[in-house]
């Protein structure tokens, strides 16, 4: 491990991870029960949580390995989501591929993903210093409680007919950007960062999490399918009130938005008619720019709180370079 020492490549530190993760696939009996937990692991994915955690550990010191345990706690914890998340969607593809209960059967997929919670617990108590072992448990509980909270809001606004723009990044900011966050906390925790330090560390990824999820909203509708690695328009299909929907209701004429307060309302047999109807009101809209003016207005938040923390210049930069990155990004 000692080569990987000092890294400021991101590809290194990835390589890192995944050199870890695959010394702790899941080889333990009974078989029904792992099988499905190695299944959604190597289905690959950005890594990104892992990843922000060894890289919030570095800003503070260089022997990333340390962090090893709590990245992988993160990424358990951030699949254990998923697997919960696609079985409530009733999602059929999960990074190109079917999800674990369309691969194996919903029972299975509740299990698994209780068992992967428990066993982020366990890994993150592998941390070296027993000194801090209470307070990552203190960050890991927010976490988790938030994105559940985030999980039920967004499940709310299903129902609801009145969401509004703040209650639709508030719920995106417990969903997605909390534990984006809060692995970069926990790196930053491990390394010996001081609290005050630790926290403005967890409001850039708060804020850099913000800006991920509404390029996230953005490609479910108008990116590239192959490179998505699912079908596009699903947030239309299944009526979610994204950013984008909001956002159009919020510019447009009362027509306009009367017909696609009724789009987002229909359940047709023909989702493909509703999903490129709702499109063309988005593009009408110039809703893609919208999206585009709020992402930077978070990323520049995000800029400041990472400014105000004392730790390696090089590994802020290369923080700030990976979250405007995936800000960006067209996958």
């Amino acid at each position: 491990m000692q080569k990987y020492k000092k890294m400021s490549d991101i590809s290194k530190i990835q390589l890192l991870f995944d050199d870890y993760l695959s010394q702790h696939f899941f080889k333990q009996e009974p078989r029904e029960l792992y099988e499905p937990i190695n299944y959604i692991l190597q289905l690959g994915g950005k890594r990104l949580r892992p990843v922000l955690a060894l890289m919030g550990y570095q800003i503070f010191d260089a022997n990333i390995e340390r962090a090893l345990p709590v990245a992988f706690a993160v990424e358990i914890f951030h699949n254990f989501s998923l697997v919960h998340d696609d079985i409530m969607d009733e999602a059929p593809l999960r990074r190109g591929k079917p999800t674990v209960h369309h691969q194996y059967n919903i029972n299975t997929g509740i299990l698994s993903g209780d068992v992967m919670l428990i066993y982020a617990y366990e890994y993150l108590l592998k941390v070296d210093n027993a000194d801090i072992h209470s307070e990552l448990v203190k960050v890991f509980n927010r976490v988790a409680i938030e994105v559940c909270e985030g999980q039920q809001m967004d499940m709310n606004f299903e129902r609801r007919q009145d969401v509004n723009i703040s209650e639709y990044l508030k719920m995106i900011e417990l969903k997605t950007a909390a534990l984006i966050g809060g692995a970069l906390e926990l790196g930053a925790l491990v390394a010996g960062a001081s609290a005050q330090h630790a926290s403005q560390l967890a409001l850039f990824g708060r804020n850099a999490g913000i800006a991920f999820q509404l390029q996230d909203d953005l490609l479910d509708a108008f990116g590239d399918p192959e490179k998505v690695g699912k079908r596009l328009g699903g947030d239309i299909a299944q009526n979610k009130k994204t950013y984008l929907i909001l956002k159009a209701l919020e510019l447009a004429n009362a027509p306009i938005a009367s017909e696609l307060k009724q789009l987002m309302n229909a359940k047709p047999t023909d989702e493909a008619s509703k999903i490129q109807a709702v499109k063309e009101i988005l593009l009408s809209l110039n809703i893609p720019t919208e999206v585009e003016q709020a992402k930077d207005s978070f990323l520049q938040q995000a800029k400041t709180n990472l400014a105000s923390i004392a730790g390696l210049d090089s590994s802020k930069q290369a923080l700030l370079k990976l979250a405007e990155k995936l800000a960006n990004r067209d996958f």
